[in-house]
C-alpha cells in the first residue's frame, strides 16, 4: 500500500544558517512554526480522516529539526509520538542539516519514535556549499549518513540540481557519493529561485546565470538538460535500490507566485519519467533496427501513462521521426524497461 505522510512544516525554525536558495515560508506556505498543542491536533484530524495510519508516517519539515531549541524538539516530538505505535501512525520522519546529527541527538529521536531521518545534503562538492553558504561540508554528510545507519534509522538525503557555481561534473560527482553512501530514499530537487533569496539576489546581478557557454562555471543548463539530469539521476538512483521519494519541488501558488527563476514545473517528475522511457524506447528501437512505420512496446502495467509521457510527448516525440508507436502493458517487466511485441 501506498506511503504518505502528514506533512508538519516548521519554516527555518532553529537552523543557523540562511542558505542561498532558501525561503522556507515560501516553500512551505507556513509563516510560523507550530506549538505542540497545534501538532495535536493535526494528527488528532489525521487519524480520524487516514484510512492505513500503518502506512502513515508524521513528517517534520521544512526546518532544521534537530537544531531548534531543545525543549521545544522534544514537546513535539513526545506530542507526536502519542500518535505512533500498534493501530496508529508507523512513526516519525524528520529533515535536518548533517551537521547537527550526534549520538546524544539520535538518542532522543529513537526514544520518542523517530523511524526516518533526511539530511539536506544538496551538494558533495566543497565548492558548492561554501558557495550557497551551506555551513556544512560534504564529509558532514558522510559522517551524520554512517552514524544515522548505525542506529537503524532509515536514512534520506536530499540533493539539488542547478546550485550556484555547481558544474554538471558537480552534479556527477553529487550523485556518485550518493551512490557511495547508498541511503534508503533520495529526493532530488532542481534549482528554483525565490524572491527574498540569495540567488535572487545574484540572478539580479548577473553573477548567477541559468543558460549560456559550456565553459563559464556561472552558466548551466536550459530546463530540458535538467530534466535529462534529474532523469538519469532518478533511473540510476532506483536501479540501484534507493527509492527516489520527491523528484521536483511539490506544486505550490505560493512557489509559483515568487519564483523569480530556476526550473520549476508542477509535473516535473512526469517529464522525468517520460524522458527516461524515451530514451530507452529508442535504444529498443535501434536493438531492432526500427526506423519508421508502427511498432507495439511493452512496459509495466503499472507504467503505461510514464511511457506515454506527459501530454502524450513521447507518442508526439516518435511520430514527428516517423514512428507510431503503441503502448501496451505487460505486468513481468521491471519499471523503466520496454521491449518490442510482435
Amino acid at each position: 500500500m501506498k506511503h504518505s505522510n502528514i506533512s508538519i512544516f516548521i519554516p527555518h525554525t532553529g537552523c543557523p544558517h540562511m542558505c542561498s536558495f532558501c525561503n522556507q515560508h515560501t516553500i512551505s506556505g507556513a509563516q510560523k512554526s507550530p506549538s505542540a498543542d497545534e501538532v495535536r491536533e493535526i494528527c488528532g484530524k489525521a487519524a480520524e480522516e487516514i484510512n492505513s495510519p500503518e502506512n502513515t508516517e508524521i513528517a517534520f519539515f521544512g526546518g532544521s529539526f534537530t537544531a531548534i531549541p531543545r525543549n521545544y524538539m522534544i514537546s513535539l516530538l513526545e506530542t507526536a509520538h502519542e500518535f505512533v505505535g500498534e493501530g496508529k501512525f508507523r512513526g516519525i520522519r524528520i529533515s535536518t542539516r548533517p551537521d547537527y546529527i550526534t549520538p546524544e541527538i539520535l538518542d532522543i529521536l529513537k526514544k520518542y519514535g523517530v523511524t526516518a531521518i533526511e539530511l539536506g545534503a544538496q551538494s558533495m562538492s566543497n565548492n558548492v556549499l561554501e558557495a550557497n553558504e551551506r555551513g556544512h561540508t560534504a564529509q558532514d554528510v558522510i559522517n551524520a549518513s554512517r552514524l544515522i545507519k548505525k542506529y537503524n534509522f532509515e536514512l534520506g538525503l536530499q540533493m539539488m540540481i542547478g546550485l550556484y557555481k555547481s558544474t554538471g561534473d558537480d552534479e556527477w560527482e553529487t550523485m556518485k557519493k550518493i551512490l557511495e553512501i547508498h541511503p534508503d530514499t533520495v529526493r532530488i530537487y532542481p534549482v528554483v529561485i525565490l524572491k527574498g533569496t540569495k540567488l535572487a539576489d545574484l540572478l539580479e546581478s548577473g553573477e548567477y546565470k541559468l543558460f549560456g557557454g559550456e565553459n563559464d562555471e556561472r552558466f548551466y543548463y536550459d530546463f530540458e538538460d535538467v530534466v535529462d539530469t534529474a532523469a538519469t539521476f532518478l533511473e540510476t538512483f532506483e536501479e540501484n535500490g534507493i527509492k527516489v521519494i520527491k523528484c521536483g519541488l511539490h506544486a505550490s501558488e505560493f512557489v509559483e507566485k515568487d519564483m523569480v527563476g530556476g526550473y520549476y514545473h508542477p509535473a516535473f517528475r512526469e517529464l522525468c519519467e517520460a524522458v527516461i522511457y524515451r530514451h530507452n524506447i529508442e535504444h529498443e528501437l535501434i536493438k531492432n533496427n526500427i526506423r519508421s512505420g508502427a511498432v507495439v512496446l511493452a512496459v509495466n502495467n503499472k507504467c503505461i501513462s510514464k511511457a506515454v509521457g506527459h501530454q502524450k510527448s513521447n507518442y508526439k516525440y516518435f511520430k514527428e521521426n516517423g514512428i507510431e508507436i503503441k503502448i501496451i502493458g505487460d505486468e513481468n517487466i521491471p519499471k523503466y524497461k520496454c521491449f518490442v511485441k510482435g
